[in-house]
């Protein structure tokens, strides 16, 4: 366990150790899915204007970029310690990857310039199981929004795993997420989710959509 969380501790650790999993394939991660279809429903029940400031936290080789894209979503960014991972969105994307802001970078040590309107995260708050990067996390996260920003979360929940890609994960349950953010976030929507592995297990998660105040 102390390996495995020494792991998240260092930047360039991290990196290859996603790099790693995404050189496996995308369909051997337990977090594939098809479509980014739970996203997308809690995005539209924000109701975020499609001209927004909008960055997907994690969002390697998420389909949610092809689905705004789509959508007419014009002011879009991925953010991912995983090159590899951001690699393989582009050039999924092909000539659309170009309309993408692509950032390589570790949230937790990253500091926006810019305000986010949307920020969405499906992939990494969970592993912030020590404070220091929780810590950090919501250091990016305050910099990068601003009252009336829209925050989606999507988090193992309570009953969910305690490892995900070999890694210790926190659980989360609205109100935990809730008194994690702070007074600053207004919660607006909750949503739980079981979902279906490439495996065939299921993954209970707890989404989250919040305002900022």
């Amino acid at each position: 366990m102390e390996r495995e969380g020494a792991a998240l501790n260092d930047p360039t650790a991290t990196a290859a150790h996603w790099d790693n999993a995404y050189a496996r394939g995308e369909r051997t991660l337990s977090w594939f899915e098809p479509t980014a279809a739970f996203s997308v429903r809690m995005i539209e029940a924000a109701d975020v204007d499609r001209s927004a400031a909008v960055i997907d936290i994690g969002g390697g080789a998420s389909r949610l970029v092809d689905t705004l894209l789509g959508r007419g979503f014009s002011d879009l960014t991925v953010l991912d310690v995983s090159t590899a991972a951001e690699q393989e969105t582009r050039r999924r994307l092909g000539e659309r990857a170009a309309r993408v802001r692509w950032l390589v970078q570790d949230v937790r040590r990253w500091r926006p310039d810019r305000i986010y309107r949307l920020w969405h995260d499906r992939a990494v708050f969970h592993f912030n199981t020590a404070r220091a990067d929780l810590d950090g996390y919501l250091a990016a996260l305050d910099v990068g929004t601003a009252p009336g920003s829209v925050a989606v979360f999507a988090t193992f929940a309570p009953d969910g795993p305690t490892h995900c890609s070999g890694l210790p994960v926190a659980r989360y349950s609205r109100e935990q997420i809730s008194a994690t953010l702070g007074d600053s976030w207004q919660p607006v929507l909750t949503e739980l989710e079981q979902h279906t592995t490439p495996s065939g297990a299921v993954q209970p998660f707890t989404w989250t959509v919040l305002r900022r105040r």
